[in-house]
């Protein structure tokens, strides 16, 4: 079974036919995943601004990290959880949305923005965490952080769009990128 033919059986489920079609479960799933990237990406804004020395400079950024990371998990896991109902209610056509594409790419280089900060840039913290303005690499790590999930939550916008779907005439670099086959029209 290819992972298109997984996204078709997904989609055609009687459980993610009800979640798409429900008058208010929608809804109220796409209010919670924007409930939960403001909780997550707001708390990572709060540290990487730190970071840049554009607020909070009188909190040392260990102290801030240690109150602000259990909201940032929290958010991350409802953010998550929600998002994976909200693909689960239209698998087949956000698995082919070339925003959900980017999105995706996007979300493993903040996950690897957040790897390298924690493995490398956070170990040599007690020698300039009280300072105002932190080492480049933890500077240029929260730039990074800061472009990643703005671009995020704007592929995860227009995501909504049809304007590069399967069933409309596109480019043949739009169509190999989105995935559209035969298949998937």
């Amino acid at each position: 079974m290819s992972l298109h033919d997984f996204v078709v059986w997904l989609d055609q489920t009687p459980w993610s036919t009800a979640l798409h079609e429900s008058l208010y479960m929608y809804a109220i799933v796409e209010t919670a995943h924007v409930i939960g990237i403001m909780l997550f990406v707001g708390t990572i804004a709060m540290v990487d601004l730190r970071l840049l020395g554009a607020s909070f400079r009188q909190v040392s950024v260990s102290q801030m990290l240690s109150r602000i990371l259990p909201w940032t998990v929290a958010g991350f896991v409802f953010m998550l959880t929600t998002g994976l109902l909200l693909f689960f209610a239209i698998p087949d056509r956000t698995f082919h949305s070339v925003w959900f594409r980017i999105k995706l790419a996007l979300l493993i280089a903040g996950a690897i923005n957040i790897w390298i900060f924690h493995k490398r840039v956070q170990r040599d913290i007690s020698k300039w965490d009280v300072g105002v303005k932190p080492p480049l690499n933890a500077r240029l790590g929260a730039v990074v952080s800061l472009t990643v999930w703005f671009s995020i939550i704007v592929m995860g916008r227009f995501i909504a769009y049809n304007w590069y779907d399967c069933d409309r005439p596109q480019s043949d670099f739009v169509r190999a990128f989105a995935g559209c086959t035969a298949e998937a029209l």
